[in-house]
């Protein structure tokens, strides 16, 4: 498969999980297949991608003139030359899908046991979709929010 082949299929498998995740009426059998045939799928691909590229198996196509990478250089010029291939791109955007994915199914879970109604929840997790930092902050503030209005309320009933 190609690495372009391969960028849209990791897509495909990321975008199922997250139609099911705002479409469908969530329950065990909705979480266990975002869990494990989206998340779980991705971290395979990526296991398996990151095997193949490092371990030489498979062509990463890089940029013409790029120059080969120093695996032990993590400054921004390092990691440039590192993702100046189609393989490592497939490879960092699997990453991108599989976390993201997994964070948007805790927010899920999270929001649907503390009562949150789906119009809530939907911004959400469209923006952690798109946006994956932005939009799990977003849910930070809002979970705390709601739980210093319950701890409030209950101090509220304590004191009578």
């Amino acid at each position: 498969m190609s690495w372009a082949g391969l960028f849209g299929l990791t897509n495909v498998i990321a975008l199922i999980g997250w139609a099911l995740l705002a479409a469908l009426p969530r329950g065990p059998k909705v979480y266990s297949t975002v869990m494990y045939a989206g998340v779980a799928m991705l971290c395979l691909a990526y296991a398996a991608i990151f095997a193949a590229l490092f371990g030489g198996f498979v062509d990463p196509v890089r940029v013409p003139g790029a120059p080969v990478p120093d695996l032990g250089d993590y400054s921004v010029r390092g990691l440039r030359t590192l993702f100046m291939s189609d393989g490592a791109i497939v490879l960092g955007w699997t990453h991108y899908l599989a976390f993201d994915l997994f964070v948007g199914l805790w927010i899920a879970r999270d929001a649907d046991l503390k009562g949150f109604s789906r119009w809530v929840q939907l911004p959400v997790l469209f923006l952690t979709f798109m946006a994956g930092p932005i939009g799990l902050l977003i849910w930070l503030v809002i979970r705390e929010r709601r739980a210093q209005q319950a701890a409030r309320a209950n101090g509220d009933r304590a004191a009578r």
